[in-house]
C-alpha cells in the first residue's frame, strides 16, 4: 500500500490544476469527528454524474472537477456508487477486483487525486462496498467453476448438489430479487452439467459464503485497502444478507419478492450479521486513533483520522431490526427505508417519524432520512402519481404536482433530527426519465420475470448541467442512456441565480441548515397543533410546518421565515401555507442567534 501511495504521489502531475483549497474551514470539518450525526450526504452514480472524456460514460475525473459544484451546494461527504474493476452485469455491483478502478471510470490515481481534492474543499467521500457477492468474474469465482467439485474455493461461495434424480432442481425453493431461481447450475471441466450455485440477484453476481474465515479476512484487508487511500468511510451494500440461515431451508413459498421488508427471510437479516460488523468496527475505531497535526497536510490528506463511518443499506421488516445494525459497537448510520416508501401523507409521516426517533434513540445513534436513491423511482415522479405503486414505476404522473410536493418532502427531511441524503439531480427537481425505449434498458431486473419491476433506469439518466450541448453538459460524447428532450431546461446553468428555482431553494435549506443552532442532530421533536394533514413541529428556536393537503391551509406565523418551498402570504400573525409547502420558522428575535 505505502509503495502504491508513493507512485500516486509521483504521478499526481498527470492530472490537472486541483480546486482552490479552503484550510480554514477544512480544519474546522476534520475536528468534528461526530460530523455524521448530521451530516448531508451526496450521492453521486459516477456513470451518470459527469464524463470527462466525452465518451458517455461518467466518470471519477468528472466527479472531481464537480467537486467544487457540491462544495457550493452545501453538502458534507460525498458517497461514490461502484467504481471498481467489473463486467457490468449490474452496474458495478458485480465486482471483480475491490483493489481496482474500472477503466470505464479512471484508475487509482483518479480515485486518490477525488479523495485528496475533496478533502481540500472539506468534502468527505464514502466509498460503496460489495460483501455479499463478487461478480463471477473475480478471480476465486473462477477458479472454483474451472477446478471443479471438491475446489476448496467452492466452499467460499455456495455451491451445492442439485435435487432430482439427477440433480436437475435448485437445491432450494429460494428465488432471485430479480426474478427467477436464485440458483445456478454450472457446466464443470468434464462438459457435464454439475453443481448449483446461490446468487440472490443476477446470475453473475454469485454470493459469498460468510463462513468461511478466508472472506472475512478478505474484506478486512479490503477495508484497510481503502481507509489507507484515505475515503471517509463505506456504504454496505446489501447489509442485511450477508449471513444465511444454516442449512439454507426451503422458504415455502411464490412471489418471494412480495415478503420483502415485510418478514425475516431465510437469506436476509439473519441476526449473525451482526457479528461481522462489531469486528469491522474495530478496523474504523483503530484508525480513529490515529492522530496526526489537526487538519489537512499540504498534500491535502486529512492528518486528523477520526470520524470514519459505515452506512448499512439494510432494508428490514421494522425501524425497529433496523436499529440493530447501529447499535454502538457496530455501524453509525443505516438507511431508513420505511420513511423513504412512505406517501405524502401527514399521518403516515408522522408515524414513521415518530418510530424512527424511538427506535434509533436507545442505540444512540442518529436517524437518517432518505427519498431518492439511484434503485428507486425519484421522489418527483413517486410524489406526481397516486400512492400504492411502490417504489419503481413507470408513469409519468402530474409533473407539477410531483414537483411541488418533491420540494415540500426535501425541506421536511431537511428539518428533521439526525442525517439526510441527496441522491443526485434531486436537488433540481428532476423526474424519473419514464419513457426509455426498451431497447437502451440496462437494469438487469428488466430482462428476468416475476422479480423487480426494472424500471431502475429512470433514475440514473445522466443528469443535465448546461441548457444546451451534446448531452447538456455531461460530457462531449453523448451520454449512455438518452436524456429527454427539454432537460437543458433543468440543468444547474438554468437554475443558478433563478429565484424560486429548486437548485436554489437547496442551496438555502443547507446554508440555513448550517447555521441554525436547533437544525441538525438532534433526538426528538416537539409536535405542535395543527389542522388535518399538515405537520408542524419545533425544535429549539426553529419552527417547521409541511402541508401535504390540496388546499391551502391558515398557520400561526411562528416568526422570520427562513426558507418555503412556495409561495407564503403573511398577514398580522397568521400565514397562509399553499398546498404542498413546507416552511421554516425562526422564533428567535432577529440579531440573537447566530
Amino acid at each position: 500500500m505505502t509503495d502504491l501511495l508513493l507512485r500516486i504521489k509521483d504521478d499526481m502531475s498527470q492530472h490537472s490544476a486541483a480546486p482552490t483549497p479552503t484550510p480554514t474551514s477544512a480544519v474546522a470539518v476534520a475536528k468534528r469527528r461526530d460530523w455524521w450525526r448530521d451530516a448531508v450526504i451526496y450521492q453521486v452514480y459516477p456513470r451518470s454524474f459527469a464524463d470527462s472524456n466525452g465518451d458517455g460514460m461518467g466518470d471519477l475525473e468528472g466527479v472531481r472537477t464537480r467537486l467544487p459544484y457540491l462544495r457550493d451546494l452545501g453538502v458534507d461527504a460525498v458517497w461514490l456508487s461502484p467504481f471498481y474493476s467489473s463486467p457490468q452485469a449490474d452496474a458495478g455491483y458485480d465486482v471483480a477486483d475491490y483493489r481496482a478502478v474500472d477503466p470505464m471510470f479512471g484508475n487509482l490515481l483518479d480515485a486518490d487525486a477525488l479523495i485528496r481534492d475533496a478533502h481540500r474543499l472539506s468534502l468527505r467521500i464514502i466509498v460503496d462496498l460489495v460483501p455479499n457477492h463478487s461478480s463471477d468474474q473475480h478471480e476465486w469465482f473462477k477458479r472454483a467453476v474451472a477446478e471443479g467439485p471438491g475446489s476448496s474455493l467452492r466452499d467460499r461461495y455456495h455451491f451445492r448438489p442439485g435435487k432430482g434424480e439427477n440433480g436437475e432442481l435448485p437445491p432450494n425453493d429460494w428465488e432471485s430479487i430479480f426474478g427467477g431461481p436464485a440458483w445456478t447450475r454450472v457446466t464443470e471441466p468434464d462438459g457435464t452439467p454439475g453443481e448449483w450455485y446461490l446468487h440472490l440477484f443476477a446470475p453473475e453476481q454469485p454470493d459469498f459464503n460468510w463462513e468461511h474465515p478466508a472472506v472475512g479476512d478478505e474484506f478486512r484487508s479490503i477495508l484497510r485497502f481503502w481507509l489507507d487511500m484515505g475515503v471517509d468511510g463505506f456504504r454496505i451494500d446489501v447489509a442485511h444478507g450477508l449471513v444465511k440461515a444454516q442449512g439454507l431451508p426451503d422458504l415455502g413459498s411464490h412471489d418471494q419478492v412480495k415478503l420483502l421488508g415485510n418478514d425475516v427471510m431465510p437469506f436476509f437479516d439473519q441476526d449473525g450479521v451482526h457479528e461481522i460488523y462489531r469486528q469491522w468496527r474495530l478496523i474504523l475505531d483503530e484508525y480513529a486513533e490515529r492522530k496526526g497535526p489537526e487538519g489537512p497536510s499540504s498534500e491535502g490528506r486529512w492528518r486528523e483520522t477520526g470520524g470514519r463511518i459505515f452506512v448499512a443499506e439494510a432494508w428490514t421488516p421494522t425501524i425497529e431490526r433496523t436499529a440493530n445494525y447501529v447499535r454502538p459497537d457496530e455501524l453509525h448510520q443505516a438507511f431508513n427505508f420505511q420513511y423513504l416508501s412512505t406517501h405524502w401523507d401527514a399521518g403516515e409521516m408522522r408515524e414513521v417519524i415518530d418510530r424512527t426517533l424511538e427506535a434509533m434513540r436507545p442505540v444512540g445513534a442518529p436517524a437518517t432520512w432518505v427519498l431518492s436513491n439511484h434503485d428507486v423511482t425519484r421522489h418527483a415522479t413517486r410524489f406526481a402519481n397516486p400512492p400504492g405503486l411502490g417504489t419503481q414505476i413507470r408513469l409519468a404522473g402530474d409533473r407539477e404536482l410531483g414537483l411541488r410536493r418533491a420540494r415540500a418532502a426535501s425541506l421536511l427531511m431537511l428539518a428533521l433530527p439526525g442525517s439526510a441524503y441527496v441522491y443526485q439531480g434531486e436537488e433540481l427537481g428532476l423526474p424519473d426519465v419514464v419513457d426509455l425505449p426498451d431497447e437502451v434498458r440496462q437494469d438487469p431486473a428488466y430482462f428476468r420475470g416475476a422479480g423487480q419491476d426494472g424500471f431502475r433506469d429512470g433514475c440514473r439518466v445522466p443528469i443535465p448541467w448546461t441548457r444546451t450541448g451534446s448531452s447538456y453538459g455531461f460530457g462531449d460524447g453523448g451520454s449512455w442512456l438518452p436524456q429527454p428532450e427539454g432537460w437543458g431546461e433543468l440543468s444547474v446553468e438554468a437554475q443558478s441565480g433563478e429565484a424560486g428555482s429548486t437548485l436554489e431553494l437547496y442551496r438555502a435549506a443547507l446554508r440555513v441548515r448550517r447555521e441554525q443552532p436547533d437544525l441538525g442532530a438532534g433526538t426528538s421533536v416537539e409536535w405542535l397543533r395543527a389542522p388535518e394533514g399538515v405537520l408542524a413541529f419545533r425544535r429549539g428556536e426553529f419552527v417547521c410546518v409541511a402541508n401535504t393537503t390540496g388546499e391551502s391551509v391558515a398557520m400561526p406565523a411562528y416568526g422570520r421565515v427562513l426558507v418555503a418551498s412556495g409561495e407564503i402570504v403573511e398577514v398580522d400573525d397568521e400565514a397562509k401555507v399553499p398546498a404542498d409547502t413546507t416552511v421554516w420558522w425562526t422564533t428567535a428575535t432577529a440579531g440573537t442567534r447566530a
